[in-house]
């Protein structure tokens, strides 16, 4: 009788997720500031508001789209329907492509504007980054609980 060989576990470092979370909340914590002071129109300030909320959880929903789907093709099944990819990638693309279109219109500063633009572009990223890093952990306790 051959013996199952043990399944290596991988799990991100502390320094790693510490890395994560810090670089996410600086990303929230910016884009808040931006946004707090940002000039003009109180409707601009709604937009963008709205706007990057909308990035944001487009952001999430995508890296748990493409998480799945991609897990679903190694198992030779189909996670989503070829709608919901469109929904979810259109979702994406709409949300970054309005608002970006906001903020190039606005009439403030073009520093603001370069302020706002980073920090939004850093959130978006630190998104991804979290989204992929929580989802490992959650994959190393499934792997943790099934060898028990």
């Amino acid at each position: 009788m051959q013996t199952p060989t043990p399944v290596l576990i991988h799990r991100d470092s502390k320094a790693w997720t510490l890395q994560v979370w810090v670089s996410f909340a600086l990303a929230v914590f910016l884009c808040g500031v931006g946004l707090a002071y940002l000039p003009g129109k109180d409707l601009d300030r709604t937009f963008m508001v709205m706007g990057y909320f909308f990035c944001l959880s487009a952001a999430f929903v995508l890296a748990k789209f493409v998480r799945d789907n991609e897990r679903a093709q190694g198992d030779g099944r189909v996670a989503d329907t070829p709608m919901f990819r469109v929904v979810v990638w259109g979702g994406f693309f709409l949300a970054m492509a309005l608002t970006g279109w906001g903020l190039m219109r606005m009439e403030v500063n073009d520093t603001y504007k370069a302020f706002l633009g980073v920090s939004w572009l850093y959130l978006i990223s630190c998104t991804f980054t979290l989204a992929k890093t929580l989802r490992d952990r959650h994959e190393a306790d499934l792997r943790d609980a099934a060898s028990e």
